[in-house]
């Protein structure tokens, strides 16, 4: 064994060996709601787990929890100075992000659940440790938020932003292009700005890094908001740059050559030179010396806010039984909500519509949005007395939960892995989410996609899963609906004309979803 290890292995024991009898109950107590945690939503961190394993956008996540423990060991020596105590508000903590895991059980929000499951994690230590010991622990807490695999929600809008400032450097460069949505026309072929090459990934990265370093390496908050802005700019900057570089070897030495060498820097090189130039840019400006303790524990103990936040203290086993009725009253409402479904027909039919008739459905490049776990799909295609097509896709679902989300990821009118690739957000539709689609690089569709459940009616997967989980807190369920009006661009017209005159002809589009459902 190395000395370096020896020395570490040492000092932990011996830290282990000097501990108070207060600090081994707190700690043995808090490894054993931690380990009741992690296996009562065992399958939300092994949802986690996967994510960061086998997601590239979160890969670096696995590091989190290396990084987690070596900020608490920084630490640890000034908090074994500290008491550790029951703190009951604590449970306050605990309840409301018990209260987030069940409202994200109940909709099929992931990222709800998974949150929950960090938060519920964090909350135990200012109720088993107390207030001065978690202020000192703030930061650790606070940054066991990156745990969460959260950001590829941010891919479209990231897509947008890096083919714009590609198309201008490329128009900088003397290469003529032109731009429709997230793809960009040369002279040596159309490139597009796919969703691993909105740089997403290295911004999240880098986002966590900044956040870890702005507090180890900075004092000045002014120094630590300067670092966190060029986190958060350069990674972008430097996106749209490396995707010209490959728009701009390709007018030299072939699309399939610069695609190629642009995978290689892209997977490997790319963050690494993008992280050295934002250190090597903060590097001068640190103002924080590296002896110095990273927490004062004899301010903690004096600081007279934290001791207004102090609580008479209780006795661990009555915190320790609330925190067990907490487990079991969300664990057993989100069991309940689960087992509820609405009444469905037996079978749904496409409605016939004034001016409009029922065609074969035979796309060029096949379309068909995805749905999973819906009762009822129906596709089929309308066409007006002008030639004018509108292909209409209804899902209808008992409720909504895992495996069944009507606006999950992968669900809707972008299907994954095949010849369709999002382009740009739509024009506006009112409350309909309207998106752009090209196919096979030639074939354009435009997609509005709306949701119907009880009263809501809206193209936002947040309403409806704000409205799902209304629903399930009262044990009422209703049914969801999922509408989706597509059009090509054809010689009979744009598809935005299309579809506008297919829902003039519907006349209001709620009770047309209604009749053709049969629920109302």
């Amino acid at each position: 064994m190395p000395p370096e290890m020896r020395a570490v292995m040492h000092s932990m024991v011996m830290a282990g060996q000097r501990l108070s009898p207060a600090w081994q109950t707190a700690l043995v107590r808090l490894g054993m709601v931690w380990a009741v945690l992690l296996g009562v939503f065992a399958p939300d961190w092994a949802a986690m787990a996967r994510q960061w394993w086998d997601i590239s956008t979160y890969n670096h996540i696995v590091l989190i929890p290396v990084i987690l423990g070596w900020l608490v060991w920084q630490r640890w020596p000034e908090l074994q100075k500290l008491e550790p105590e029951i703190w009951w508000p604590g449970l306050v903590l605990f309840a409301g992000a018990a209260f987030l895991w069940l409202l994200g059980a109940m909709s099929g929000l992931d990222i709800a659940r998974q949150a929950a499951a960090v938060a519920m994690l964090g909350a135990v230590v200012p109720l088993l440790l107390g207030v001065r010991v978690a202020a000192g622990l703030a930061f650790p807490l606070a940054y066991m938020v990156f745990l969460i695999p959260v950001g590829e929600e941010l891919e479209n809008m990231l897509q947008m932003v890096t083919a714009e400032i590609t198309v201008a450097l490329t128009h900088l460069s003397g290469i003529p292009a032109a731009i429709d949505g997230v793809f960009i026309d040369t002279p040596a072929g159309l490139f597009e700005v796919a969703e691993a090459c909105s740089g997403v990934k290295f911004l999240i990265a880098m986002i966590a890094f900044g956040v870890l370093a702005a507090n180890v390496c900075f004092v000045s908050w002014r120094r630590r908001m300067a670092l966190m802005a060029a986190c958060l700019v350069v990674p972008i900057v430097a996106n749209g740059i490396r995707a010209w570089g490959t728009i701009y070897a390709a007018q030299f030495f072939g699309v399939e050559v610069a695609a190629g060498f642009d995978h290689i820097v892209y997977g490997w090189i790319f963050f690494a030179i993008v992280l050295i130039l934002v250190i090597a840019g903060a590097w001068r400006f640190f103002d924080r010396s590296p002896h110095a303790p990273v927490i004062d524990a004899k301010a903690l103990a004096a600081s007279p806010w934290l001791a207004r936040l102090e609580m008479p203290a209780i006795a661990g086993g009555k915190a320790l039984a609330v925190l067990l009725l907490l487990l079991v009253a969300v664990r057993g409402w989100a069991y309940a909500a689960d087992t509820l479904a609405a009444p469905l027909p037996r079978q749904i039919d496409l409605p016939a519509v004034p001016g409009w008739t029922r065609v074969d459905y035979t796309p060029r490049i096949w379309w068909e949005p995805r749905a999973e776990g819906a009762e009822h799909r129906l596709l089929g295609r309308y066409q007006d007395g002008q030639g004018r097509q509108v292909d209409v896709f209804v899902a209808l679902y008992s409720r909504q939960g895992e495996g069944r989300e009507a606006g999950g990821f992968g669900q809707g009118a972008l299907m994954p892995e095949s010849p369709w690739a999002w382009q740009a957000p739509g024009p506006d539709f009112g409350e309909g989410r309207s998106e752009r689609l090209l196919g096979g690089g030639t074939d354009r569709r435009l997609a509005v996609t709306w949701y119907r459940n009880g009263d809501l009616l809206s193209g936002s997967n947040a309403r409806l899963k704000l409205a799902v989980m209304a629903n399930h807190l009262s044990f009422h369920v209703q049914p969801t609906m999922m509408l989706i009006l597509s059009a090509q661009d054809t010689a009979h017209g744009p598809a935005e004309e299309a579809i506008r005159r297919f829902r003039a002809s519907t006349g209001p589009l709620a009770p047309w979803m209604d009749r053709m459902t049969g629920l109302r």
